[in-house]
């Protein structure tokens, strides 16, 4: 991912749109403050389904940015031993959330 300030980006913004064409990420800063990103709307609208980006656009989820760890797969995850998250999500289900 690169890092561009926005007088630079001015600049050079043809040079910075070929990047992000071409795959990468560019976060824009003013006054060394990150105040957007530059991604491919092509690639990125083409390998995420319809309903998601709708979603991510109502502002109701965002989606990821990377792959998920092999190991997340394998990690051993603690005990609910009170049942806490599984009435926590029964409740969630019957108020419609």
């Amino acid at each position: 991912m690169k890092t561009v300030a926005v007088s630079q980006l001015k600049a050079t913004l043809s040079q910075q749109l070929a990047m992000v064409k071409a795959g990468e990420e560019i976060i824009v800063t003013e006054h060394g403050r990150p105040v957007a990103r530059l991604t491919s709307v092509r690639g990125r609208e083409q390998s995420i389904p319809s309903h998601l980006l709708a979603l991510e656009r109502a502002g109701l989820a965002r989606l990821g940015s990377g792959a998920i760890p092999e190991e997340f797969w394998t990690d051993v995850r603690p005990k609910d031993r009170t049942g806490s998250a599984r009435t926590v999500l029964q409740k969630e289900r019957e108020d419609g959330r």
